[in-house]
């Protein structure tokens, strides 16, 4: 069982940035994956990064390519989401998952586990 506990958001102006932190309990195994996924309100949750816990492999969504940055620390089994540049379409809950993504861990469907959720807030 894995046990993840989002942090870090909050309230920014655009241009500005926020690093989210996932701090993870329980054991993991090779193929091991982390994610970030957000939702809008009134809209369905999508993809925004994920990287592969053995290798340190990124993959991002085209929205938020250069701006924002996944990263991980294996030994506080924490995962972090430096956001840069924020728009006010990035406004949105943040979710941490964590999961053994048969394909490129793009998809909800590929993570068993998740954190219950960050609040960003992007204002003019």
């Amino acid at each position: 069982q894995v046990q993840l506990v989002e942090s870090g958001g909050g309230s920014v102006q655009v241009g500005g940035s926020l690093r989210l932190s996932c701090a993870a309990s329980g054991r993991t195994f090779s193929g091991y994956a982390r994610g970030w996924f957000r939702q809008a309100p009134g809209k369905e949750r999508e993809f925004v990064a994920t990287i592969s816990w053995n290798y340190g492999t990124t993959d991002y969504a085209d929205s938020v390519k250069g701006r924002f940055a996944i990263s991980r620390d294996i030994a506080k089994n924490t995962v972090y989401l430096q956001m840069n540049s924020l728009k006010a379409e990035d406004t949105a809950v943040y979710y941490c998952a964590a999961g053994y993504p048969p394909g490129r861990g793009t998809t909800q469907s590929e993570y068993a586990y998740w954190g219950q959720g960050t609040q960003v807030t992007v204002s003019s």
